[in-house]
């Protein structure tokens, strides 16, 4: 192996690990900030769940490998192209996971490519493609996250609070008397409705992660494989390498992000949080699946913002401005870092 491609390993571990530590909470940090489990516990599930979507990524997920392998890219890429990218998105979200903030791996990836693309050959970048295919989508996505929420979030409030106006009073055993009388414990609807919600919202965390196990590991080894597959290694090699990496990551980093986006933006309960899941899951993995690359970090972020319903009064406006300029920043970054990285590889 080269001793670019053996740079180009390295990178990829990197890019997956600190999209592992930025990305993973993101499903699970949900159950945290609703009181579910504690941080640790959602981000091991988390971990566990995006593995899987991440082993099952290159056959359900082929169209988005080949939209970063030629869709983006019109010439021959190098190996200086595939170190230029995997530096410059890796740079950023390192960066951005030291700061707390929740930025976009594929805005990075595409900020990447642009940048070294430009400077590769004229004419390399297919514009038409970033458009429809990758800003497109990722920009639709948190309009679509929030406004699916919302809705759902008025529905099931509404029904909860007609459920509690026709649910009656429960009389105690004997009417409340003095005389103690041993009684079985009374399973009410409530207690039934808690625990289906608490099913309920472990399954959506678990899918989420599953989805975006499954949306990211081929982008990432697309990448990748500009320079490793010529050197001698199968897309699955590049995959699972991916995958211990991206487990690493979210093990060890994964509690900064986590905690900002489980109480930073909403102080959500147990409903809203699965909520906020049920819509992350459904579009991500509906997106991976169509070679639709949406962000996990947009998705999740408008589906928690939109499980607030109407009162706009509880997002923290100071937290999803940051968010903003995190993630308008994200592609000139990863870009210029990629352009002076290509420049100084080629």
């Amino acid at each position: 192996m080269s001793f670019t491609a053996v740079v180009v390993f390295v990178l990829v571990a990197a890019l997956a690990a600190v999209n592992g530590s930025n990305d993973v909470p993101k499903g699970v940090a949900t159950l945290a900030g609703a009181g579910v489990t504690k941080y640790k516990t959602a981000i091991i599930w988390g971990t566990i769940t995006t593995l899987l979507g991440c082993v099952f990524s290159l056959g359900l997920a082929s169209k988005m490998t080949a939209l970063f392998s030629k869709g983006i890219i019109t010439g021959a890429t190098t190996d200086a192209f595939a170190v230029a990218v995997l530096a410059g998105a890796a740079f950023w979200v390192g960066l951005a996971t030291v700061l707390r903030l929740p930025v976009s791996t594929t805005h990075a990836l595409i900020g990447g490519m642009v940048g070294a693309g430009l400077l590769m050959s004229t004419g390399g970048v297919s514009w038409s493609a970033v458009g429809s295919k990758l800003v497109t989508p990722l920009l639709v996505s948190i309009v679509v996250a929030y406004g699916i929420t919302l809705i759902l979030a008025i529905a099931t409030g509404a029904a909860n609070k007609r459920r509690s106006a026709a649910t009656p009073p429960v009389t105690p055993p004997n009417g409340g008397g003095d005389v103690a009388v041993q009684t079985a414990p009374v399973v009410t609807p409530e207690k039934t409705s808690a625990r289906f919600m608490t099913a309920a919202h472990w399954f959506t965390s678990g899918a989420t992660g599953f989805a975006r196990g499954l949306n990211d590991t081929p982008k990432i080894v697309a990448i990748g494989a500009f320079a490793l597959v010529p050197a001698g290694m199968k897309p699955w090699h590049i995959m699972i390498l991916v995958t211990a990496a991206m487990a690493a990551g979210s093990l060890l980093g994964g509690m900064r992000v986590a905690e900002k986006l489980g109480e930073g933006v909403v102080k959500m309960n147990h409903r809203e949080g699965f909520l906020a899941n049920l819509t992350t899951a459904a579009l991500v993995g509906v997106g991976a699946g169509a070679g639709l690359p949406m962000s996990t970090t947009h998705v999740s972020t408008g589906a928690i913002a939109g499980s607030a319903g109407p009162n706009l009064s509880r997002i923290s406006g100071g937290t999803v401005r940051n968010f903003l300029i995190a993630w308008l920043v994200t592609p000139p970054v990863a870009g210029v870092v990629a352009a002076v990285v290509f420049i100084l590889a080629r």
